[in-house]
């Protein structure tokens, strides 16, 4: 079970206002690799930043032939961050083996030169930053993307939404809004679709993804301390109250799965719950009853 030191740092990591977020990232490694050292990876991450903070210098310098209503200096920017980072470099998405969980680790992402767009995402940000280019994440819905904003002299032209995980593609809003519409969505969530994520937010997710693919991969122990650093993130997050009492339930922790389900049944919970919410809780204050029961007798 990962230490609570190691959740108190990756607290501080992760809630703090310092925009790096390799290094919440790597620490998200260690509960596949342990023993990690984050140093070499930081020290690599800068290494790149320089490199592509130069071959961006160049490319301002350049004519460029920006598409129209696009601010041509962050179009030049980003082709030339582009070209490094998938042509030169070679990371690309890992269609192949995309539930592998060592696209999920920032460590293998950058050993490999392979992820999914959560961590590809989080590369392009960390060597942009780097390089003194200005881009941003965006929680799209099942496909997580990057946004370079145009200058305040350029107030007409749109944003740049770039698809890390294909090779930088650029796509434009409507061609987003045409992915969702293949995925059920809820429609008032639209206008949010392309609001910048916040550091937590990105960790978040990256916890999320990891935490599916333990779950289906039975790796309980990993699971649930997936859960303890998403409610690192947001301790507020009740639904990972529950999940990690059920994982500790899983791993025979009864004490621990009664006091988090406990906890879950307790948080106030707005708006109100659905019918089929409702029938989950109903099915947890079983459990809760159940655990009870159970720990009465070993006393």
């Amino acid at each position: 079970m990962i230490g609570a030191q190691s959740v108190r740092s990756f607290t501080l990591a992760a809630l703090s206002p310092d925009p790096d977020l390799a290094n919440a990232a790597l620490m998200i490694a260690r509960l596949e690799y342990p023993g990690l050292d984050a140093g070499p990876y930081l020290t690599q991450l800068d290494a790149l930043g320089r490199e592509a903070r130069s071959r961006l210098a160049a490319a301002a310098t350049a004519p460029c032939d920006a598409p129209p209503g696009v601010d041509p200096d962050r179009y030049a920017r980003v082709m030339a961050l582009n070209e490094y980072l998938f042509a030169d470099l070679g990371f690309t998405g890992n269609s192949a083996r995309y539930e592998d969980p060592r696209n999920s680790c920032l460590n293998q992402v950058l050993d490999r030169r392979t992820g999914i767009p959560i961590t590809l995402a989080l590369l392009y940000i960390e060597v942009a930053r780097r390089a003194g280019l200005e881009v941003q994440g965006i929680n799209f819905p099942g496909h997580f993307l990057v946004s370079c904003p145009a200058r305040p002299e350029h107030p007409s032209a749109g944003d740049l939404i770039i698809d890390a995980f294909h090779s930088g593609a650029l796509l434009s809003a409507d061609a987003c809004r045409g992915l969702l519409r293949r995925r059920p969505h809820d429609p008032a969530l639209e206008t949010q679709l392309f609001r910048h994520a916040t550091k937590p937010q990105i960790l978040a997710r990256m916890l999320l993804n990891l935490k599916r693919i333990y779950e289906q991969m039975r790796s309980f122990p990993q699971a649930r301390d997936v859960t303890e650093l998403l409610l690192a993130v947001d301790p507020w997050a009740r639904g990972e109250l529950r999940d990690r009492g059920l994982l500790a339930y899983h791993l025979r922790d009864f004490s621990g799965a009664l006091r988090d389900l406990q906890a879950y049944l307790e948080h106030p919970v707005t708006p109100p719950l659905d019918e089929d919410e409702r029938q989950q809780d109903d099915q947890i204050w079983e459990h809760v009853k159940n655990l009870r029961r159970r720990l009465a007798m070993l006393n």
